[in-house]
């Protein structure tokens, strides 16, 4: 079961849809560490014992911390995101192509490309992503990664090649090879779910942005509600204050109004921030259970 409430990494790394003079501030906010590990501390204080984040560089040294100190995160849990594309795209930047290839891509495929040249990537890309989602999950060696996510720049984008057959590669593999559920993050979840009832993938676990106004979601909002009233699936929300459009209590009310959303995924800079976003959701689920129970 996934939590109702799971915390967010895109403050940490400068991530911001609406505004860019915030994200130069949550750039200055979080350029160490232990400003990461302590807006963590304060969202484990409020109960969120799940973070989902990208599998940016600067988690490895979060998740020293975890191992580290096993006790205090006991009941701790992970859900990567993968890949960071920025990684690779800076990667290529600094190292070229094959150094890039180099340092991220196992051993002995990487030995492989020099025999075979790069005819072994197009023959065998399937096997390529397998070790990529293998070394993308090095880093959380020892912690709980229950669900394992693809990031949204590549599910929407493999979405319109309509390769399912590389999504389904993915949803595989972390089941097989990690023992975890496949999650998938997208812009555009009717199409999607389309994808995976297709090919025989029942009661999904789906991230998407969902809010009131349409906030970077494919398609009509009343598509979204119709998917969540008539299909079976994890849903999980993200983006529910739409950048900042919609004013916290009225976008969670929302939320929380509708069917079938398992978990709320958010983030927030700040302690009081992160206690006002929790508040909101247990007062909204609980009016919205009570009404139901009167019903």
């Amino acid at each position: 079961m996934i939590d109702r409430i799971l915390f967010g990494d895109n403050q940490f790394f400068a991530v911001n849809h609406i505004s860019d003079e915030k994200s130069r501030a949550q750039s200055i906010q979080f350029k160490n560490d232990d400003a990461i590990l302590k807006t963590l501390d304060h969202a484990r204080e409020a109960g969120l014992n799940t973070f989902m984040c990208t599998t940016h560089d600067r988690i490895s040294s979060v998740c020293d911390v975890i191992r580290k100190n096993p006790i205090k995160y006991e009941n701790y849990k992970i859900f990567p995101c993968m890949p960071y594309a920025h990684k690779y795209a800076n990667a290529v930047t600094e190292l070229g192509i094959t150094g890039t290839i180099k340092q991220y891509v196992p051993g002995n495929l990487f030995g492989s490309l020099f025999k075979g040249g790069m005819a072994v990537l197009s023959k065998d890309y399937i096997s390529l992503i397998e070790l990529m989602i293998d070394a993308e999950m090095k880093m959380f060696k020892g912690i709980k990664t229950p669900v394992i996510f693809l990031q949204n720049v590549i599910t929407d984008l493999l979405i319109g090649l309509k390769a399912d057959e590389i999504l389904m590669a993915f949803y595989n593999h972390v089941r097989k090879k990690h023992n975890a559920e496949p999650g998938f993050i997208t812009m555009n979840m009717p199409k999607l779910y389309e994808i995976l009832e297709r090919n025989g993938v029942e009661n999904p676990i789906i991230c998407s942005s969902i809010n009131k106004v349409g906030f970077r979601m494919s398609g009509k909002v009343e598509a979204y509600e119709e998917i969540l009233r008539t299909k079976r699936g994890r849903f999980l929300a993200m983006q529910v204050l739409a950048g900042g459009a919609i004013p916290p209590e009225e976008a969670i009310e929302y939320i929380c109004s509708l069917p079938n959303i398992e978990s709320v995924l958010f983030g927030a800079s700040s302690k009081r921030n992160i206690e006002s976003t929790v508040s909101y959701i247990n007062k909204f689920d609980e009016k919205h259970l009570t009404t139901a129970m009167a019903s």
